[in-house]
């Protein structure tokens, strides 16, 4: 998600790797909700978050040679040093956290019900967290997309707790080649 300008009241954005779309206060595109346009910057909604974007925080890739296409990921790190950003899962947009100490894609039982993941009928599991072990489901998400680049078929675990985000861990990364540069990192699609 990266907000390219403000034209009045509207706000340029683009989501998921799309083409840029302005949007009006109050108007919504693939589950991202504008509330307000200042200069420069705009307030929006994800997934119930409200969220602060600004011009030129985020890089855009739209359009460009096929080549690259669906293979290489940029992030940058926000204001703490975490990679965040905006990812789809099975169709549905959701904040992530980049967690290369998690073995799997984590998910609260809050996001996952609003997902529509039926993850009670997954493999239940007890994982270990940073608050202590707690009970879970294993599963596979059909798609996880940041951007132009989409995975089929990611394990996943639904934790009973919520979650103030997906933590993207490494049942997604180890498809990837990973190099970091300051304050960027580079995903780089191995299969």
């Amino acid at each position: 998600m990266s907000l390219q300008g403000t034209m009045g009241q509207r706000a340029l954005v683009i989501v998921g790797g799309g083409a840029p779309r302005a949007l009006a206060p109050g108007e919504s595109h693939q589950g991202v909700k504008l509330l307000s346009v200042g200069a420069g910057e705009a307030d929006v909604e994800i997934a119930g978050r409200r969220q602060t974007l600004r011009v030129g925080d985020s890089p855009a890739s739209v359009g460009g040679g096929t080549a690259n296409k669906g293979r290489r990921i940029v992030l940058t790190a926000g204001s703490h040093g975490h990679f965040t950003g905006l990812a789809t899962v099975n169709g549905r947009p959701m904040r992530f956290m980049v967690d290369t100490g998690a073995s799997m894609v984590g998910i609260g039982s809050d996001d996952a019900e609003r997902l529509g993941l039926d993850h009670r009928s997954g493999r239940p599991v007890t994982v270990s967290t940073a608050n202590g072990p707690a009970n879970g489901w294993q599963l596979k998400l059909t798609s996880l997309r940041i951007g132009d680049v989409e995975v089929f078929n990611v394990d996943a675990i639904v934790v009973s707790r919520p979650m103030p985000q997906m933590l993207l861990g490494n049942s997604f990364l180890t498809r990837f080649q990973m190099t970091r540069e300051n304050d960027q990192m580079v995903l780089e699609r191995r299969y």
